[in-house]
């Protein structure tokens, strides 16, 4: 099992996974700051003026903690339960974007190796065999 380890990662398999995942982390950030600063609140000034990570569906509002005179917590805080649908907008979109560039990364790349496939391959260089042969058939033929 260790030998086929080492030959999986001498063939650099491993090393092109590892690159891959820190190129896809960092695309992932580098999207996710262009959607939050650049892209939702353009949207969100065209549906006006709205802040998309504001959106929420509160279900039950927060309730302040309510003390007595002598500082003794008669009721406790309760925090408020919410769904947040502007967040998830914004990630749905940010996913959108990065599945299309991967989706035009990889297209790319089979279209690179459909047109290593579609070369024409060298002919063969006939065997000894047939060259004698040829040879052959060539002095006879004077």
């Amino acid at each position: 099992m260790l030998k086929e380890f080492k030959e999986f990662a001498i063939k650099g398999n491993l090393v092109d996974t590892a690159i891959a995942f820190v190129m896809g982390a960092a695309f992932g950030k580098v999207v996710s700051s262009f959607i939050d600063g650049m892209v939702m609140p353009l949207v969100g000034q065209l549906l006006g003026g709205v802040d998309f990570n504001n959106l929420k569906k509160v279900l039950t509002p927060a309730i302040a903690e309510v003390k007595d005179a002598a500082g003794k917590v008669v009721t406790p805080a309760v925090a408020e339960v919410s769904v947040k649908y502007g967040a998830f907008i914004t990630v749905v979109i940010d996913f959108l974007i990065v599945a299309f560039v991967m989706f035009m990364v990889i297209k790319s790349i089979n279209k690179m190796k459909k047109k290593e496939l579609e070369a024409p391959a060298a002919p063969a260089e006939p065997s000894s065999t047939d060259k004698l042969l040829m040879e052959i058939r060539d002095s006879l033929k004077k």
